[in-house]
């Protein structure tokens, strides 16, 4: 299975975006500083999550979501 999910920093209320067939495991990753994409917002919280049967129909959706960048799609999402 995986999963698109959506965090946000408690820091400076930033989103960040991913994909992963382990989201619990990408989250802690990214609480410990280990992406560099994330590494300034820690700590993050799940505001969203989808789950996939595959990888491929993940990735297209995660592809989907940054398409909104950030306007009223991805506020729908999380709210």
């Amino acid at each position: 299975m995986w999963h698109v999910y959506i965090l946000q920093s408690k820091k400076n209320r930033k989103y960040y975006i991913g994909c992963s067939n382990n989201y619990k495991r990408r989250l802690k990753e990214h609480n410990k500083g280990q992406n560099l994409s994330t590494k300034l917002g820690c700590p993050w919280e799940i505001v969203h999550l989808e789950l996939f049967e595959g990888q491929q129909e993940a990735f297209e959706r995660e592809k989907k979501i940054k398409s909104y960048k950030g306007g009223n799609g991805l506020k729908k999402l999380i709210n």
